[in-house]
């Protein structure tokens, strides 16, 4: 391999990467502040992934601008389902929620073989196999535009943590439940809007992420592994570490697949898993427990 060879597998890892994160946010940022894990995270990016299919074969939309409207349809599905679903079950010891969300991620992916079958869904378009030359390094305008995308969509949601009462309320819950309820905060408001905001980056990642590889219902289950095993390495409840175990597993897929084989890539994945909980358990930018 030549070094821009090796450049333009580390760019493409990296806009990947991208998109990774802004998956992984989601479930970090429900695991934040309600402290429950989403165990179907996967399974409602794939769902998001097959409405973003619907609406490009039906309505002709691009995927990566779908990502508005799913996302916004996503946050609304998880505001419901916290409601209803999930808040009952916020006091229950740990293994009620874990059979729950298994239950229901199992519930989704057989939904989904039933309605569209086994078979993958592609969505040619019109950019797909386009790239720019920036000198030697050829750049995908596909994975470019999906990683622009996912930015600015993480920029949103961070500019909402940081800039509105209602983000600040929410991180303030996030820090301390006591002292949040104390003060009058609607703990189970905040608990529905943010349950809405991760499925809404779960919804926003998967419609673009139909532009980047094709989409079957079997493909849930990896992509909830994906999604843990970046906010592990990152730190679980760091908005922060989801964004670099993103871009990391992304590389480091990106660099196997290029170096190794592809069908090595989660193997490396899972073994940089393996070394970050051996050195630091707590993941890059999570918190030690004390």
């Amino acid at each position: 391999m030549t070094l821009s060879l090796y450049v333009e597998v580390l760019l493409q890892g990296v806009l990947t990467g991208l998109v990774y994160g802004l998956m992984a946010l989601g479930l970090s940022v429900i695991f934040g502040v309600v402290r429950v894990v989403n165990f179907a995270h996967g399974e409602f990016a794939v769902l998001a992934m097959y409405a973003t299919f619907v609406l490009f074969t039906l309505l002709h939309i691009d995927p990566i601008l779908a990502a508005i409207p799913v996302a916004a349809l996503f946050f609304f599905v998880g505001w419901l389902l916290q409601r209803l679903v999930v808040q009952p079950f916020i006091v229950r010891p740990q293994h009620d929620q874990f059979i729950l969300l298994v239950g229901l991620a199992i519930v989704l992916v057989n939904a989904l073989l039933m309605t569209f079958g086994p078979d993958s869904r592609h969505t040619n378009l019109a950019y797909s196999y386009d790239s720019w030359f920036v000198g030697p390094i050829i750049v995908d305008k596909v994975r470019a535009y999906a990683a622009a995308a996912a930015v600015a969509i993480t920029i949103a949601l961070l500019a909402f943590f940081r800039f509105t009462l209602m983000g600040t309320a929410i991180r303030a819950c996030a820090d301390n439940l006591t002292g949040a309820a104390v003060v009058g905060l609607d703990i189970k408001k905040l608990y529905a809007l943010t349950f809405g905001l991760g499925l809404a980056c779960a919804g926003a990642a998967g419609a673009i992420m139909v532009a980047l590889t094709d989409v079957t219902p079997m493909l849930a289950p990896s992509f909830t592994l994906l999604a843990f095993t970046i906010v592990i390495i990152g730190g679980l409840g760091s908005m922060a570490g989801a964004l670099l175990g993103g871009l990391l597993i992304g590389v480091v897929e990106a660099l196997a697949s290029a170096v190794i084989a592809p069908s090595m890539k989660s193997m490396v994945s899972f073994a940089l898993l393996v070394v970050v909980l051996a050195l630091r358990p707590q993941g890059l930018l999570g918190k030690a427990a004390t």
